[in-house]
């Protein structure tokens, strides 16, 4: 015999069940729902992270035809001139940069292998400038682990001779320091000729977006939420460059 206690229990059962339900299917629905928003989210922030990811490269693809024009136009002067055995130290130095840059494909590379590709450049324009070129470094030694775009430092060095050094003839100093200074990367180029075409903001497109105005953009694409400063300044016997960024190491980015 069915008690009243279990009567009782069984109509409200019976009246909870459907609505007990109810809600199951509401809260499946609301999750469901949420799930594929969570999905479309993710697949938006990784169409939106490989678009940022390509045109970063893009940028980075920018610098390397200025640098391969620049160098094969020192050969030229160099083959013009019958300076057999510079140009052929010419040629030596290039195939080392080649088969150094293509072991690299990292969108950061260390301060060290930054350092190396500029040297490369700069081995080069000695054998062009002979005994007018007077390069001087300052490296700080914690800087030489911290993570640089590829070709930052070389596009500075190659401008302080494209708009600076080239331009003007006899003595020429480049002095190049690189420290860490409050946890950010300090790096200064600085050249003994004035250039006045690089303090221009209405400086043509081409050549910003070669220099300065690609090293920016680059760095504002890295680290988008940090301050980072370029700096300009033109001064009696000279022109220097300066750039503040976030010092970060291999370290850094793997945890």
């Amino acid at each position: 015999m069915i008690t009243q206690e279990s009567f009782s229990f069984y109509i409200m059962l019976s009246v909870l069940a459907p609505i007990i339900g109810a809600f199951s299917l509401l809260f499946l629905f609301l999750f469901e729902k949420r799930f594929d928003q969570l999905e479309k989210e993710k697949n938006e922030l990784l169409l939106k992270q490989e678009l940022q990811e390509a045109k970063y490269n893009q940028l980075n693809q920018q610098i390397q035809p200025h640098f391969f024009f620049n160098t094969l136009n020192v050969i030229l002067s160099l083959a013009r001139l019958n300076r057999k055995e510079e140009l052929i130290s010419a040629i030596e130095v290039l195939s080392k940069y080649f088969k150094f840059k293509y072991k690299q494909t990292d969108p950061l590379i260390t301060m060290d292998e930054e350092i190396q590709y500029t040297r490369y450049y700069l081995d080069i324009q000695r054998l062009r400038f002979r005994d007018r070129l007077d390069v001087v470094w300052s490296v700080g030694e914690s800087c030489k682990s911290s993570l640089v775009p590829p070709y930052l430092l070389q596009t500075l060095v190659e401008n302080a001779f494209k708009h600076g050094l080239e331009k003007h003839p006899g003595q020429g100093k480049l002095i190049i320091i690189l420290n860490e200074q409050r946890n950010k990367v300090y790096v200064e180029v600085w050249n003994s000729s004035s250039s006045s075409a690089l303090d221009n903001p209405d400086i043509q497109k081409e050549d910003r977006g070669i220099g300065l105005h690609n090293i920016q953009k680059r760095l504002q694409m890295l680290f988008p939420k940090e301050e980072i400063l370029i700096q300009l300044n033109e001064e009696a016997g000279g022109t220097s460059v300066q750039i503040f960024w976030p010092y970060m190491t291999r370290e850094d980015t793997i945890t």
